[in-house]
């Protein structure tokens, strides 16, 4: 965990309910998530790191988690094995701060199916990483 995101933890402002998580979702979160559920991770990250830099506010952290667990199945395809479970790691962190919906997006089965990724990698472990179960990746799902 990056000392950034350590210092938002401490504030306190990422903990309990977001009031902007009842909003649609901005149309650059909805062009992240086709590309992320395409598969398309590091095209993923340019579009949400958009979005995410010009938000001021902390559902940026939400944009963040997605574009970070995104790239971190971009590492894991190239077989970057600290860059896949370091990234996992923090956007599952980010993006469970928003559970069990945000902005329509069904963060509670991200964030598990995620998990379940980052558990099999990590009991892999480097010199295995080939070996990694690509069915189980996660899309973001959306709900009503």
């Amino acid at each position: 965990m990056g000392q950034a995101w350590q210092r938002v933890v401490a504030s306190g402002i990422v903990d309990g309910p977001n009031h902007r998580c009842g909003e649609s979702p901005p149309d650059g979160l909805l062009a992240g998530i086709r590309l992320f559920n395409a598969g398309e991770y590091f095209e993923c990250h340019e579009e949400l790191e958009t979005i995410w830099k010009a938000e001021r506010e902390p559902i940026r952290y939400l944009y963040q988690g997605i574009l970070q667990i995104g790239v971190g199945f971009h590492h894991l395809r190239n077989n970057n094995y600290r860059g896949a479970t370091l990234l996992l790691h923090d956007g599952i962190d980010k993006t469970s701060r928003f559970l069990p919906v945000c902005m329509s997006i069904n963060t509670a089965r991200l964030v598990s199916e995620s998990q379940v990724c980052l558990d099999q990698l990590q009991a892999l472990g480097k010199e295995r990483i080939s070996e990694f179960d690509w069915t189980r990746v996660p899309v973001v799902a959306m709900q009503a």
